[in-house]
């Protein structure tokens, strides 16, 4: 049992080593945004996301409303 136990031991950091060189390796042959379009690309989601809110706001207004009226 203690000879399994120290191979077990011996293997984890090599596993854990090639995890971390494995994933260096994928993260350089992502095609990164420029500066640029990171930007724009966030303004585009946050001015979305924006719109999205005040729609379903106005949307939760209207029933709640509606309901309130229905039930009394």
């Amino acid at each position: 049992m203690a000879k399994a136990e120290k191979i077990a031991r011996r293997r984890q950091p090599n596993r854990i080593q090639r995890y971390i060189r494995e994933t260096i390796g994928e993260l350089r042959k992502v095609n990164w945004p420029s500066r640029q379009e990171a930007t724009s690309l966030t303004l585009i989601v946050l001015v979305v996301t924006f719109g999205m809110s005040l729609v379903l706001g106005l949307l939760d207004f209207i029933f709640s409303r509606l309901f309130a009226l229905i039930l009394g």
